[in-house]
């Protein structure tokens, strides 16, 4: 008799045997038994791993790992479709999406977990009691077989959504009032305009003498970032007005261009060299090691109800452990409810906590950080905290 979790069911098709294992409930495989209409020949497309007992998965745990949880209805295989990410195709899987990094499976199909293309199909498996997603490839009769193969342009897919974040990645977003002392500045236009965009020029104080530097963000000094349980300053925010490169350094005033402008810059805005350090965009989400006690400060774009894939900033940032791909979960906070029989003076009740969203961190300052929020299953606002997620 097989073990417990074998094959469960199997059916006769057209093309051929369509065999389904199942363990604990969980569809882990699916196996298409297909006869060759060019080679006369059968051709699997994937392998049936037999479940493990139970001691056997048990001792195949990494120690200090727990297995991922899969969704209840979770299916077996998915078409990589163009505009797809890591974090949403997990999604499909498991129940906490920011876990793939555990369910991709380096092999010899997927050298590097992140090289995923649209049309890709992806399987989902069980090895030594975890389960792990491969992607699903021809054996060599099919790739022998005459057929038209199309080579694809598309890009690999991102691990998050990269348009959300991208003018957040080259430009600074939060500075302190020391740079601000030594930072140059717009003094005037040259074609004597109030503002001024792409392709004008601008007179600019405080360059330092022979300016080699190529290119300058153009930055519109914001409101003060202040931590609301210490008061402490942590910087002021810096709103993106463009990009611009020095003409004449020689003198001062020295003369600069704008090349490219995402609003009208105006005398007296800030330039702040453009960073040159390379950025990886594909994050490995995890949780932070010890637990934190952040609250979310401000949001951009000025919304009051924050959503999925919009921008937050936290009052935590390197200097309290937070790194880069740390995920945090969003608490709703601060809700109070009126008691309707309560006595006067004694109506205002305040609300417990509750969850409201995940956020992933994607850059770090010293004081603050920027995080995505992935996904919002409450209303989410700014003073709302910032925690580890828990293990339930």
């Amino acid at each position: 008799m097989p073990r417990q979790g074998f094959v469960q069911e199997s059916a006769q098709t057209d093309g051929g045997i369509a065999v389904m294992v199942n363990y604990n409930g969980l569809v882990r495989v699916k196996v298409l038994l297909l006869g060759s209409l060019l080679l006369g020949t059968t051709s699997a497309f994937a392998a049936i791993t037999p479940a493990p007992d139970a001691q056997e998965s048990a001792a195949a745990q990494p120690a200090g790992k727990t297995t991922p949880a899969l969704r209840e209805q979770v299916p077996l295989q998915y078409v990589v479709k163009k505009g797809d990410t890591l974090w949403s195709i997990s999604n499909h899987f498991l129940l906490n999406a920011w876990e793939w990094p555990e369910i991709w499976f380096v092999n010899g199909q997927v050298r590097n977990p992140h090289k995923i293309y649209p049309g890709d199909v992806l399987s989902l498996m069980v090895r030594n009691g975890r389960p792990q997603l491969v992607v699903q490839t021809p054996t060599m009769e099919d790739r022998l077989s005459p057929q038209v193969r199309a080579s694809t342009l598309d890009q690999p897919i991102a691990a998050i959504p990269i348009d959300a974040i991208r003018d957040f990645l080259s430009s600074p977003r939060i500075v302190t009032k020391e740079q601000m002392k030594k930072a140059p500045y717009v003094l005037d236009f040259v074609d004597e305009h109030l503002m001024a965009g792409a392709a004008s020029k601008f007179y600019v104080r405080r360059l330092p003498v022979n300016d080699a530097t190529v290119d300058y963000n153009v930055v519109r000094l914001g409101p003060p970032y202040k931590d609301p349980q210490s008061d402490e300053l942590l910087g002021y925010q810096a709103t993106d007005v463009g990009y611009a490169e020095i003409e004449s350094a020689a003198k001062d005033p020295g003369i600069a261009l704008l090349t490219k402008t995402t609003r009208e810059v105006l005398v007296g805005d800030y330039l702040i060299p453009v960073d040159a350090e390379s950025f990886d965009a594909f994050f490995y989400p995890h949780a932070p090691k010890n637990n934190v006690n952040g609250t979310i400060i401000s949001v951009y774009d000025g919304v009051t109800q924050i959503g999925q894939y919009q921008v937050v900033v936290l009052n935590r940032g390197s200097r309290d452990g937070i790194e880069l791909g740390h995920v945090l979960t969003v608490m709703q906070s601060n809700r109070i409810a009126k008691d309707p029989y309560a006595t006067l003076g004694n109506s205002r009740v305040k609300l417990p906590d509750a969850k409201a969203g995940t956020m992933m961190v994607f850059k770090v300052a010293p004081r603050v950080s920027f995080a995505l929020i992935m996904d919002a299953t409450r209303s989410i606002k700014v003073l709302d905290k910032a925690v580890k997620p828990s293990s339930d």
